[in-house]
């Protein structure tokens, strides 16, 4: 059996370390203990949440899509398999170094995705992105840890709390969409989406692409008027 190599460290910028892993053609990004955090074999649920998002949204013309974290690209990728050659997909990432190992490292995860002139990757926080746009995005994605409980980086408790929700919801366009990633369902999480004006469903899928293996939460929450 191959074993694991050790390609890239990289220090986030809120703390903790990050290790790029490649093992023949499957690729790991773990925390420092050894958690993993992506892995390229197991996307499925990642390209779920821009699939089932963009599908809630509908057919809206030149649609523009706001993703919180490229990771391994496998939301970017899925949104722009949906998405018409006029959409915008803004990607906010908060590691410079995962950018760089995109092309750098991971080129046969990533291919040519990211020189689509759709995409406009910035490095920075999502919730900033977030916190100065209003009406400006049909569509946000945010897959930024593991869930509404904001296990890896304590600061994305604001993307989940109340005014974090209530800002997403003035970044989004009327009837626009946040979709949320989470390795585990919470219900007090549903519950806060109704509270600040979403029409929320949350629905389980497959983290691969078979009948087995782990399960992850996805929430598609409407903007509603109140």
């Amino acid at each position: 059996m191959l074993s694991w190599v050790h390609l890239a460290t990289a220090n986030a910028p809120q703390g903790g370390t990050l290790r790029l892993l490649r093992r023949g053609d499957e690729f790991s990004i773990r925390l420092e203990d050894g958690n993993e955090l992506m892995n390229s074999r197991l996307g499925g649920s990642e390209e779920a949440l821009a699939t089932v998002a963009l599908e809630c949204l509908g057919n809206r013309r030149a649609p523009r899509v706001l993703i919180g974290g490229l990771g391994m690209g496998f939301t970017l990728r899925a949104a722009q398999s949906v998405t018409p050659p006029d959409a915008g997909l803004v990607v906010s990432e908060i590691v410079p170094d995962l950018v760089e190992w995109a092309s750098q490292y991971m080129e046969p995860v990533f291919g040519t995705c990211l020189s689509d002139p759709r995409v406009d990757v910035r490095t920075g926080d999502v919730g900033d992105v977030i916190a100065e746009a209003a009406d400006a995005y049909d569509a946000i994605l945010l897959d930024v840890d593991n869930g509404p409980d904001g296990l890896t980086r304590p600061g994305n408790d604001a993307l989940y709390g109340e005014v974090g929700l209530r800002s997403a919801r003035r970044a989004l366009t009327p009837g626009g969409v946040l979709a949320v990633w989470s390795s585990a369902p919470d219900q007090n999480f549903s519950k806060r989406l109704a509270k600040c004006g979403y029409r929320a469903d949350a629905r389980t899928v497959r983290a691969g692409h078979s009948k087995r293996g782990a399960r992850h939460t996805i929430w598609t929450a409407v903007r509603g008027d109140i």
